[in-house]
């Protein structure tokens, strides 16, 4: 028997019908009433708490589990309820944007003081979502402990939202998935093999489409591969060095003459610095190998002449090698090119300085030592050059690369091949691909052979993915998005409390 009761309202006339429906053979008897003290959505950033008379009855029928009941007001109250049902679902959508920790601190601050385990518990408590079968479904991996356990999303590629998230990443569970909605008529996903069984049991009839991004990922590898192969043949294109300039001579006028050891010395450091620039160092490499501070190797890179470095109160100062130097230039034309016998010999005639003096001063003597060569562009670097669009290169990189494959013919076919890929891919002209197949089996590219390998064991994919507009690229999006919400959680992003975060978003 099922009966209706009139209003009920204690707390401020509020007008509030209740309905209360008791399952048996017997009646209801009215016990009495008591108050309820739900909190409401705050009001001007003050709390606001309900005081909600409600009444509460006993059923006659022996028979039933349930002796007493409490009338609960229809989208107001519910049973052991101590919030408002507008309470509840606004908790519910703030725990969904920022989960437990910074959905409290924010809640907090409206003036809906609540525990993060609460706000969890709230979105644990919603209903399971029920979305509409996807036409068009992307499918993706996501890590739950990165290298261990993965799960799978399912995102609806037209509508661009999360359909499902499963516990794992097998064959048998995305089949049994996609078996359960035949309404699917293409599979979006990348090149694992357990994805392309999955759609292939679970979805046969379904068109599967090899996502475009993975495709020009994997040829970027074999491409690098393939330059790594032929790093000898960067080595040989940029082996010629940069000399090294002989330490200018003084202009007319300067304070430091030529043959003077501070002038000679600061002219050697200038032309090392300078050329190891031009050779393509970093001035933090530049620092590393001559020993210098970081501040002295900037001091001479921003100086375009060596005599703008020329400053200080010693110049043209007198020195106690002065009067020996016409004896070293003498005995050094003769061929004695040793600081350490010139310096015993000068010592003998009444020379008082030091070693290092000498041997400072007859370094200018001594054959200028060739810069460091050109450093060669690795491979990486030769391999982005070569997966860029040749209209957007930097002319300076495009004449780098034009020097590689100048003196490389392996390199330069397989640029010709990774271009014809990327117009075939950009233009989704997917019916030449056996032709492009065939045109890199001619050439000896052991590493882009094994790409195309992988590409014809999944030829009809692969077509499809160059052919058809449909990609994953929003699963990706949505893999990342799982990513942020797990930090969200500090470790409390179980499986279930992840799906119902991912799909009420």
């Amino acid at each position: 028997m099922a009966r209706q009761f009139g209003s009920v309202s204690d707390a401020g006339q509020l007008g509030l019908g209740a309905r209360v429906v008791v399952a048996g053979r017997g009646g209801c008897t009215a016990l009495g009433s008591y108050l309820r003290f739900p909190a409401d959505l705050p009001l001007a950033g003050r709390r606001v708490v309900l005081r909600l008379r409600v009444r509460r009855f006993t059923c006659e029928d022996v028979s039933c589990v349930r002796r007493t009941f409490v009338e609960q007001v229809a989208g107001l109250t519910r049973r052991y309820s101590q919030r408002t049902e507008r309470m509840r679902s606004v908790l519910a959508e703030v725990g969904l944007a920022l989960a437990g920790r910074a959905g409290a601190k924010l809640a907090d601050v409206f003036g809906m003081r609540i525990s993060r385990n609460t706000v969890l518990r709230l979105i644990d408590a919603l209903p399971e979502p029920q979305p509409q079968v996807p036409r068009v479904v992307g499918v993706d991996e996501y890590a739950m402990r990165k290298g261990r356990v993965y799960g799978t999303v399912l995102v609806d590629v037209e509508t661009r939202r999360p359909v499902d998230l499963l516990p794992d990443r097998e064959a048998g569970t995305v089949a049994a998935w996609l078996a359960k909605r035949p309404g699917i008529e293409v599979v979006c996903r990348d090149r694992a093999p357990f994805f392309a069984e999955g759609a292939r049991i679970g979805a046969p009839t379904a068109v599967q489409v090899a996502d475009r991004f993975h495709l020009w990922r994997n040829l970027g590898e074999a491409a690098e591969r393939c330059v790594s192969r032929h790093r000898p043949c960067l080595r040989a294109t940029f082996v010629e060095s940069v000399p090294e300039k002989a330490p200018a001579p003084a202009e007319s006028g300067s304070p430091w003459p030529t043959g003077h050891r501070f002038a000679d010395r600061t002219r050697a450091k200038h032309a090392t610095v300078h050329a190891l620039l031009v050779a393509g160092h970093s001035r933090r490499s530049i620092q590393r190998q001559l020993g210098m501070t970081y501040r002295t190797v900037q001091r001479l890179a921003d100086a375009a002449r060596p005599e703008d470095l020329f400053q200080g109160q010693w110049q043209n100062r007198q020195t106690k090698l002065d009067d020996f130097k016409p004896y070293l230039h003498e005995r050094w034309a003769e061929g004695c090119t040793n600081a350490w016998t010139l310096w015993e010999e000068i010592k003998a005639h009444g020379y008082t300085g030091g070693y290092g003096a000498v041997r400072a001063y007859l370094q200018p003597f001594r054959a200028t030592p060739t810069a460091p060569a050109a450093r060669p562009p690795s491979p990486r670097t030769v391999t982005s050059w070569i997966l860029t669009h040749p209209d957007t290169l930097p002319e300076s990189e495009r004449l780098k690369l034009k020097a590689v494959l100048a003196d490389c013919p392996e390199l330069d076919a397989l640029t010709g091949h990774v271009r014809a890929f990327g117009k075939m891919l950009t233009q989704l002209q997917g019916d030449q691909l056996p032709q492009w197949i065939k045109a890199v089996r001619a050439d000896d590219l052991p590493s882009l052979h094994t790409f195309v390998n992988g590409l014809e064991r999944d030829l009809v994919a692969v077509t499809a993915g160059l052919t058809l507009p449909w990609s994953s690229g929003v699963v990706e999006g949505h893999v990342n998005r799982i990513k942020m919400i797990k930090r969200q959680m500090y470790g409390r992003a179980g499986f279930g409390l992840l799906r119902k975060r991912v799909l009420f978003a």
